[in-house]
């Protein structure tokens, strides 16, 4: 028998629902490690956060970052807390400082709806919302966080835009590669009528698109995007824009298939990574078990795909064929969505369909569940994604 392969996660759960959900998400990803072949998950927990800061007074401590540099993915909860801040105010974001340390460029924001109960919108099914959003997570707006606090007497505030050839030239590339294995459709999403900033990241988008003759595009301003998002979600793909557009359009996007906690997301550079969900703290609802874990299990497959192994492939998809069969009754829900189940059910749920569909398929029985999902997968295939 041939040596397991052995990933190891940095596991930081964060702040106020960040433990909770990373909770259900490990869980979710035990559950699949018992149905690889040859594949172990070695998880190292550490504090990071508001919590971390108020015990150490660094909310980031740099062993800390030093240990996660040295696994091969982080995976975290959530982060920050609305009343513990820096003297210039502003909330901490440690989360952000893992994207700018370990230069995690690539902000992944899968928007896909599972069940038309989840929408706002009307008259759209599953599958009917599915595109990504590739946010440019290193530089844009967001570089002038680093800024002087302003006094308080200031007459003036300023905060640059920093575009670089190398950060626009590399997100862009990464959103037509996924575009390619995807519909063909890449959108870039900017202010090139007003910003120079913006009109150079066009002319950088449209250099790299002439390495990927298959692939359509589409330029839009962001306002319009807005309103687009809304009018007719199903015509993206993937939609590739500065950090700030990103970090905006993506909570929009979010509504649309039933809030941030439907939403994963992965920060990808080409070394690091860290997956987590897209939704914050959440103190309002601490302590209660009712957040909803599914933007974590989801972001949880988005990490074994990272791994680029095909057992680990196998078990993202298994993941996301899970989190479909469970978000199929309307009433299998944390309260966010109108259900009932606290976070710790939904977690189990979301396991438990998970090895009722391996064990199907390894064992080549044909469950109801089986039946119902029209599951497509075995030892020898790869899952189709729902």
């Amino acid at each position: 028998m041939n040596t397991p392969i052995t990933f190891t996660v940095a596991v930081l759960p964060g702040d106020s629902i960040g433990p909770d959900v990373i909770a259900e998400g490990v869980k979710v990803l035990r559950a699949v490690e018992r149905q690889l072949d040859g594949v172990r998950f070695e998880l190292r927990e550490y504090s990071v956060g508001a919590g971390e800061y108020l015990k150490s007074g660094d909310p980031l401590p740099s062993a800390t970052l030093e240990k996660c540099r040295e696994c091969d993915a982080i995976l975290l909860g959530a982060m920050g807390l609305p009343d513990v801040r820096w003297p210039s105010g502003v909330e901490m974001t440690p989360q952000i400082d893992l994207r700018e340390k370990l230069d995690l460029y690539g902000g992944l924001r899968p928007i896909k709806l599972y069940h038309p109960h989840d929408s706002p919108l009307k008259a759209i099914g599953p599958g009917g919302i599915d595109f990504v959003i590739f946010r440019e997570s290193t530089e844009g707006l967001f570089s002038a966080r680093h800024n002087s606090a302003v006094p308080a007497d200031a007459a003036l505030a300023t905060d640059t835009m920093r575009i670089t050839r190398v950060g626009a030239e590399r997100i862009c590339r990464r959103a037509f590669e996924l575009a390619a294995t995807r519909r063909q459709h890449c959108t870039l999403v900017d202010k090139a009528n007003v910003l120079p900033s913006m009109a150079y990241f066009r002319r950088i988008f449209d250099e790299v698109s002439r390495d990927f003759p298959t692939v359509k595009t589409l330029r839009i301003y962001v306002d319009a995007a807005a309103l687009y998002l809304v009018q007719k979600p199903h015509a993206f793909d993937v939609i590739v824009t500065e950090n700030m557009f990103g970090d905006i359009l993506s909570d929009l996007a979010a509504g649309l298939i039933g809030g941030m906690g439907m939403a994963p997301s992965a920060d990808l550079g080409d070394r690091h990574a860290v997956f987590q969900p897209s939704h914050g703290t959440a103190p309002d609802i601490a302590g209660k078990g009712i957040a909803n874990p599914i933007a974590t299990i989801l972001s949880v497959a988005l990490m074994l795909d990272w791994f680029k192994h095909p057992e680990t492939r196998r078990g993202a998809e298994w993941i996301r064929q899970a989190v479909a069969a469970v978000l199929k009754e309307p009433e299998d829900r944390t309260p966010d969505l109108g259900g009932s189940r606290t976070t710790t059910q939904l977690g189990d749920a979301v396991a438990a369909t998970l090895t009722e569909l391996c064990t199907a398929v390894l064992s080549g029985s044909s469950s109801p569940l089986m039946q119902n999902q029209a599951i497509l997968c075995s030892r020898g295939s790869t899952c189709s994604q729902p």
